[in-house]
């Protein structure tokens, strides 16, 4: 029974207790407690329990009724607090959501403990936010570019590094903003930003934000491979010595860049260029010596190599052997 009901029945009775009453006794009646004389009509004596208790049962329905409306009201807010922790968990986001039922509170604890992922086939709920949060990532995943502010993604999330790279292929000079603002961004997307750069730009282009980027071996192989095909605009001697220098280039690695850089540059200026590397950096050396030996400076080798011992830079001591023998060898068939 509800409480209007309640109310209303209970009235009813009171007032036909108090009409029956009333026909069968309409006198007074006289209490006297202690020095307290109290004369009231005999159909007030008894209503008087029956209103006290309708009061009091009124007040008791009340109170439960509030309390009972209140936890009513916590679960549907956690139900709604629930589906922002599913929409949380499978946006790869921290969950902030504080609920208040214990029941939530668990299914909360579980949910953020477990790495949920959208199947391919068709998702449906009640719930239209959900549907739409899942839909734009099926977007995600099938390539698509889906615009951040919908979703709010955490950036350090794989959703969220997958949003950019698609944002790269449908914008492709999105690429160059990345690089802009390298440090704003994760740094494997900055990486495939740069290959990105180095695909599709010039070299004119490449020089002005590289230098934005903290350039691993291998993406300054890659920068240096560009460079070869385009050394008109490409990098000067300065640019390449910093780059190797802050990669602690070894012997080995800068030999390497002089093979890869012998057929792209004139001899005068593969010689400038492993001079200069060689006199900033003491592992540049045998590259040096390499290029040398590959544009046929012989007789300046030669004075270079007499500042060593006898069991220093035998390679290129054999070289020399080997041509003052009338025997043309490249230093690339023997080992250094």
């Amino acid at each position: 029974m509800g409480l209007k009901k309640y109310i209303g029945f209970s009235l009813l009775l009171i007032i036909a207790v108090g009409l029956y009453v009333y026909s069968v006794e309409a006198g007074d009646y006289r209490v006297t407690f202690l020095d307290i004389s109290l004369l009231l009509p005999i159909v007030v004596w008894v209503l008087a329990p029956l209103v006290v208790l309708f009061f009091f049962t009124v007040l008791h329905l009340l109170f439960y009724g509030s309390v009972n409306y209140c936890k009513n009201r916590a679960y549907l807010k956690d139900e709604d607090s629930i589906i922002e922790t599913l929409k949380a968990v499978l946006l790869q986001k921290v969950d902030r959501k504080k609920l208040k039922t214990t029941g939530y509170k668990n299914l909360a604890g579980i949910l953020n403990q477990f790495n949920i992922d959208v199947k391919d086939n068709t998702f449906t709920s009640t719930n239209e936010g959900l549907n739409e949060v899942v839909s734009q990532i099926k977007d995600i995943k099938s390539g698509k570019y889906v615009n951040e502010k919908a979703l709010k993604l955490d950036s350090s999330s794989d959703l969220a590094k997958q949003n950019l790279i698609n944002k790269m292929k449908e914008q492709p000079d999105f690429s160059l903003d990345i690089l802009k603002k390298s440090p704003n961004y994760p740094n494997d997307v900055v990486v495939i930003a740069f290959n990105n750069v180095l695909e599709s730009k010039t070299m004119t282009t490449i020089k002005k934000v590289y230098n934005n980027v903290k350039l691993d071996r291998e993406m300054a192989l890659k920068l240096f491979l560009k460079d070869i095909e385009n050394t008109e605009f490409g990098l000067t001697k300065e640019e390449i010595l910093k780059v190797t220098k802050s990669l602690n280039y070894t012997k080995e690695e800068y030999t390497s860049l002089a093979r890869l850089y012998k057929e792209a540059l004139t001899p005068d200026k593969l010689v400038e260029l492993f001079e200069t590397l060689s006199t900033e950096n003491e592992e540049a050396t045998e590259a040096y010596f390499y290029v040398l030996c590959e544009v046929e400076m012989i007789d300046q080798l030669r004075d270079l190599l007499s500042g060593y011992n006898e069991d220093e830079m035998l390679p290129f001591k054999a070289i020399l052997d080997l041509k003052e023998a009338g025997k043309h060898y490249s230093l690339d068939d023997i080992s250094i």
